[in-house]
């Protein structure tokens, strides 16, 4: 075990709410121990995989569609339940995590502990700037990842 924690913001801000996950991301600078792996990405599978290579922890914040839609609701959930959940909330993006989820684990790569942040979305369309639902709640999405940062280190010290 490495104790290498990483956190990823999955989106592209260039399309609306898409952009909450590298908000959060921007937001936990200075928030999050030192060492502490801060990216974004657009999602894609490999990259994510590469991305979280060597972690024992990895924190991914992204946007969501759900059906019902409630703009702003957050959500967190555990790999598993991120990839049971998949046919009734999606990724925005193309693959989605639930096919990234897979890969890893067909590939012998899931971390010891992923948990996924994520925040229900009004639109992704080209355009900046997030919704007054995901602004709103851009806080304490926030610390939820910040929290599950704090939560990684103290599990690595007391183990």
């Amino acid at each position: 075990m490495s104790g290498r924690v990483v956190v990823i913001g999955v989106g592209n801000p260039l399309r609306g709410d898409d952009g909450a996950g590298p908000a959060a991301v921007r937001a936990l600078r200075g928030r999050v121990p030192d060492g502490t792996v801060l990216a974004v990405s657009d999602g894609e599978p490999a990259r994510m995989l590469g991305l979280w290579r060597g972690a024992d922890t990895v924190v991914v914040v992204e946007a969501l569609r759900a059906s019902p839609a409630r703009p702003g609701r957050l959500h967190t959930l555990t790999a598993a339940d991120a990839s049971n959940r998949a046919a009734g909330t999606a990724s925005t993006h193309a693959l989605g995590l639930g096919a990234c989820l897979a890969l890893a684990e067909a590939l012998g790569r899931l971390p010891r502990r992923l948990v996924v942040h994520a925040v229900e979305v009004t639109s992704t369309e080209l355009g900046t700037g997030l919704s007054e639902a995901v602004r709103s709640v851009l806080p304490e999405l926030t610390a939820r990842a910040a929290a599950s940062v704090q939560q990684a280190y103290e599990s690595e010290r007391s183990h």
